[in-house]
């Protein structure tokens, strides 16, 4: 995937810290040389070897800088390909806007570009970013820092490809009431599937791997002994069926963040906002407190539209700044708990939620959206990305109000 003048800086880089060494070792092993190649033997014989060699870093080729503060705006692959991402580019070039966080593996499961043929996820590609060595090229122009999106344990693509990584409802792959399906977090061949996925998608040129969907469904703890699937390596483990679950999730990210760790990007999760007022969410299995110890970025969805009443506020849709307010000091406290807590970026409400009725949302524009980055600055949190699903976000806008 990359350009031949990238490729040849980076095969430059791992020749040049590579094979001397290997040159050094394989002098030491064969028999003694004549000539200066004895002196010289001799010499390095006496040196001091480290005791571990740097890790090899991969490198993309390309240079990106990380901002003062990530304010971003979330990409679906269909934007990114097509020609709105041009209006985008001109928002996040014109304003406080600095990231974009784009659909790599989608919701549905399907990658949405397509690798080489020789890719183990040819299968899964779809054309809808038809050049992505041009855009990173662009956003690398333009400084716009490239977070890539990999949704997780919702596949439908992978879960009817495979049922035995799925849940079976009888004979069937179980659908929630969207026909979604989802792939199961105890199986480690599920875990090494997404992370191969975000190796490529690191290797590209994405200076950060966001993973979303890092659970199990909503409301699984009400059908957990209904379904039919494999606990893996948690089967023998004495812990409740929640223990067991949160102890998946938490695994799953820690051995995420390690195995990307060769690739030089920084992990994000996505997670539920109300985990941060629970110990544990029994039923989906994410651990605020545990998952940020894993990550390098915790993104907490904290659309005002998405609360019951929460922190005293009867209609969160109504106060976003209320709202914001009180999430965001919950969980500064929660962060301040930890030895080495992560970066704090939530996720903000840039779009109307009709869908609540009449008298429990109103429209959101530039002062909805002013008042969340306003609550979330307040409380010392200086990150955030906007969410809206159709990628029509609203103009006008100070993102550093």
């Amino acid at each position: 995937m990359l350009k031949w003048s990238k490729l040849a800086a980076s095969f430059c880089l791992f020749t040049m810290c590579v094979l001397p060494i290997q040159s050094v070792s394989a002098e030491s092993k064969d028999s003694p040389v004549k000539s200066s190649h004895e002196k010289r033997t001799m010499t390095l014989s006496k040196k001091e070897i480290p005791a571990a060699a740097p890790r090899f870093v991969y490198d993309s080729g390309y240079s990106f800088k990380y901002p003062d503060a990530i304010r971003g705006v979330y990409v679906t692959g269909h934007s990114a390909g097509g020609e709105r991402f041009n209006k985008l580019t001109d928002l996040v070039d014109s304003t406080d806007l600095n990231a974009m966080v784009i659909d790599i593996k989608d919701d549905n499961g399907n990658l949405t570009y397509e690798p080489e043929a020789s890719s183990a996820f040819a299968d899964i590609g779809q054309p809808y970013i038809k050049d992505p060595i041009s855009l990173l090229d662009n956003m690398e122009e333009k400084q716009i820092y490239p977070i890539a999106r990999v949704v997780v344990f919702k596949d439908s693509v992978l879960a009817n490809k495979k049922p035995e990584l799925s849940y079976k409802d009888g004979g069937s792959v179980w659908k929630n009431g969207r026909g979604e399906s989802f792939v199961n977090p105890f199986l480690k061949e599920v875990w090494d599937y997404n992370v191969g996925i975000a190796i490529e998608a690191a290797k590209m040129g994405f200076q950060e791997i966001q993973f979303d969907y890092v659970r199990f469904p909503e409301g699984f703890e009400k059908r957990d002994k209904e379904l039919q699937y494999s606990t893996g390596e948690y089967t023998d483990k004495e812990k409740d069926n929640v223990q067991k679950r949160v102890q998946a999730v938490t695994d799953f990210v820690a051995y995420a963040k390690e195995k990307l760790k060769p690739y030089g990007v920084k992990v994000s999760v996505d997670i539920f906002g109300y985990t941060a007022t629970l110990p544990e969410a029994p039923g989906i299995g994410q651990n605020f407190s545990k998952i940020s110890e894993n990550v390098d970025v915790i993104s907490s969805m904290i659309y005002p539209s998405h609360w019951t009443p929460y922190f005293g506020i009867a209609k969160p849709d109504l106060q976003p700044y209320e709202l914001v307010t009180e999430y965001a000091k919950l969980e500064n406290k929660k962060l301040g708990e930890l030895k080495n807590p992560p970066i704090s970026r939530p996720w903000l409400q840039d779009f109307t939620a009709s869908w609540l009725g009449s008298g429990n949302y109103k429209p959101y524009g530039k002062a909805e959206i002013e008042d969340q980055i306003k609550a979330l600055n307040d409380q010392g949190i200086n990150e955030f990305l906007l969410w809206d699903a159709g990628n029509s976000y609203t103009e006008g806008v100070d993102y550093t109000p």
